[in-house]
């Protein structure tokens, strides 16, 4: 096992649902040639069989999930030079928490109006689409401030090949910016 090399990095796709993350995050993977990783998938079978039930997580049920994607990261960086994951990450505390001792990673926010998402939403095919959800997505959204300079900002109202191209150009800048 190496140790994490500054140059190596791991980038988290972040936004409310909707916003693309997963979509762009393969494009983006693709492109790179590098890891991806659906954060999705870490969650611990009791959050998945509490969603199932219709039940919204707390934050005490996203704290596991939290430190398993934030091992994720340090694992991601010492194999891989750039690495991709998909987590909301709506609130600053999951963000902190997702950061602790990970010196090399940053945020890609996709940011994009609830008028937007919305109509994305709706417009998926085989996805039944609930309003509520959307609505508590951005009332829980922490937006990222000046306290979070390695939060990264990608405006999603532009087609899904321009808001790869403006995640891949921001990940290099913040890779050649070191």
């Amino acid at each position: 096992m190496t140790t994490p090399s500054p140059s190596h990095h791991v980038f988290i796709l972040m936004g409310v649902s909707g916003s693309g993350k997963s979509a762009v995050a393969n494009q983006v993977s693709y492109q790179l040639n590098t890891a991806f990783l659906d954060g999705d998938f870490l969650h611990p079978r009791s959050n998945i069989m509490k969603m199932a039930d219709g039940h919204p997580l707390d934050d005490t049920d996203r704290q596991p999930w939290l430190q398993a994607l934030n091992d994720a990261a340090f694992a991601m960086q010492r194999t891989q030079e750039i690495s991709i994951i998909v987590c909301s990450a709506l609130k600053k505390s999951y963000r902190d928490i997702l950061r602790q001792g990970n010196e090399n990673l940053k945020f890609i926010y996709l940011q994009g109006d609830f008028e937007t998402i919305e109509s994305r939403l709706k417009a998926r095919k085989g996805h039944f689409f609930k309003p509520q959800m959307l609505v508590t997505q951005f009332a829980t959204l922490q937006e990222p401030g000046a306290d979070e300079p390695d939060v990264l900002v990608v405006d999603i109202n532009h087609s899904l090949d321009e808001v790869v191209a403006a995640t891949v150009a921001t990940i290099e800048g913040a890779i050649n910016k070191g």
